[in-house]
């Protein structure tokens, strides 16, 4: 990390926030103290000729964003989504950055498709249009395939996009580790790990074959899902810097005024985005982490049609079944329980008092629920309970930030389709749903059966690894020559056994 050169960034990031008028607009979004208006201020003022101009025709804080670079602009996209937190006329301007940012041009587009796909544009294309849509990283152009007529979706790279996103999250590197000097109460959140965790997904990103399979594996978990579907994938046109889909009609999910004009229930479609992440989050333990309006439209038929799958996120079971207890324990207002479980997890210290923990999280969680409806969020009960989990011990968790950053964002998309949408409501029915398939009785034997195939398929060598072990700790007299062929017939047996038994148990509770 180059330290004058992100120095330098950084004074640039205040200096473009002050030339473009983005300051003010922020800092008053957020209704900043005066501390922190004084040192955004010293930051920016002083150096304001070093700032970008940026596109005079934007907004102030788009055309900030847009100035800055990709990192910047990811950022901008996840506070479109939340005007609940910066207000809905920062949540209009910001709301470009997800799908139309200034395209680059055609030409140089066809130019990347040629030299990633190994044939010209128009043996592979009939038709190949101007872009459609640009975001942050790539940009969208319609075209026809010359083979089939079918229309289709072609996704390309930035070109330079690798180079330019190592230079803002280098700033990033840095200004993390600035943090962790200067301010050590700020190390309990790992700014460092969290800027390597974020910097690994965008990486994956700038990947359009990891894109693919992504998407592939997406496909598969949600197939049966009602009311949801994905474009396929066309492998034979796609590669690390171009990706070809199947055509989606559809509506955007951020264009309320099209949505009511096309005659789809805003609060109903609200309701299912925040279903749908919630299944895909507990159920699959895989899901869409870019779900902004951007990424999402409508079909003519009322199904959300999900694109955009360079960022998705990974829960392992056992984490998936504790975030569900917490979020259940949170739901029916059980913070006795919610605490036993932090505890059970080894998220909190065991030294410390689950009842005072528990007491602290009724703090957290009464006052939201005392809130009407439109003011009750996940997004502010995450904030709470991060406040609550730093007096006790509770380091951040990275795995679960593009968790946890998803469901700010989703949250943000429900809302903006229908502000007065009860989050709690909407969430019961699917959390309690994961709780009774993952926890009790039909999961005991599941999870047996598993544990059962595991042992039959490392039947074979059982033997030889309880032999060892003995003859470690005692080294008696090597066993009969029969032993072992015995000994290996019966732990297959047995194996195979409890697994046929535990699967049997399965369909039977099925």
């Amino acid at each position: 990390m180059r330290g004058p050169h992100n120095i330098i960034r950084l004074i640039r990031t205040g200096a473009t926030f002050e030339r473009t008028g983005a300051m003010d607009v922020i800092l008053d979004a957020y209704d900043a103290p005066p501390m922190l208006r004084l040192v955004a201020r010293l930051l920016g003022k002083p150096f304001m000729w070093l700032g970008y101009r940026g596109d005079p025709t934007m907004p102030p804080a788009t055309r900030a964003l847009t100035a800055l670079g990709p990192a910047y602009i990811k950022f901008g996209q996840v506070l479109s989504t939340r005007p609940d937190l910066v207000g809905d006329d920062l949540a209009v301007q910001l709301r470009v950055l997800q799908d139309k940012l200034p395209p680059f041009p055609t030409a140089q587009a066809r130019a990347e498709v040629q030299r990633e796909l190994g044939q010209p544009v128009e043996a592979l294309f009939s038709e190949f249009s101007e872009p459609i849509a640009a975001a942050s990283i790539a940009q969208v152009h319609k075209a026809r395939l010359a083979d089939t007529g079918e229309d289709v979706a072609v996704k390309v790279l930035r070109p330079g996009i690798e180079r330019a996103f190592r230079k803002d999250i280098d700033a990033f590197y840095f200004a993390a580790r600035m943090i962790e000097l200067f301010a050590p109460g700020a190390r309990r959140l790992r700014p460092m790990e969290v800027i390597t965790h974020f910097d690994g997904v965008v990486k994956g990103e700038l990947d359009l074959r990891l894109e693919s399979a992504a998407a592939s594996e997406f496909a598969a978990n949600t197939k049966d899902d009602a009311g949801f579907r994905l474009p396929p994938i066309k492998w034979h046109l796609s590669g690390r810097r171009v990706m070809t889909l199947g055509w989606a009609d559809g509506t955007s999910l951020g264009d309320n005024a099209a949505l009511d004009a096309a005659g789809h229930d805003r609060r109903e479609l609200g309701e299912r985005v925040l279903r749908l992440f919630l299944m895909h989050a507990l159920r699959d333990g895989y899901f869409h982490s870019d779900m902004h309006q951007g990424n999402l439209k409508v079909a003519p038929n009322g199904d959300i049609i999900a694109y955009d799958f360079g960022i998705m996120g990974h829960i392992d079971e056992y984490t998936r079944r504790v975030y569900a207890e917490i979020l259940f324990g949170f739901i029916r207002r059980d913070y006795k329980r919610v605490a036993e479980v932090h505890f059970e997890a080894g998220y909190v210290p065991a030294d410390r008092d689950v009842d005072e923990f528990a007491r602290a999280l009724r703090a957290v969680g009464e006052p939201i629920f005392g809130m009407d409806a439109s003011h009750i969020s996940m997004g502010r009960l995450l904030a709470y309970l991060f406040e609550v989990t730093e007096r006790f011990g509770m380091e951040t968790r990275t795995e679960l930030i593009l968790l946890q950053r998803t469901m700010v964002v989703v949250e943000g998309v429900a809302r903006s389709l229908s502000p007065n949408l009860n989050i709690w409501e909407v969430a019961r029915p699917v959390v309690e749903d994961y709780i009774k398939q993952s926890i009790g009785p039909r999961a005991l034997v599941k999870d047996l059966a598993q544990t059962a195939l595991v042992l039959a398929r490392f039947g074979p060598r059982l033997p030889r690894l309880v032999q060892n072990a003995l003859i470690a700790q005692a080294d008696p007299p090597p066993p009969p020559r029969g032993f072992g062929r015995a000994a290996l017939a019966w732990t297959a047996l047995a194996a195979a056994a409890m697994g046929a038994l535990a699967m049997a148990l399965v369909d039977h509770l099925a």
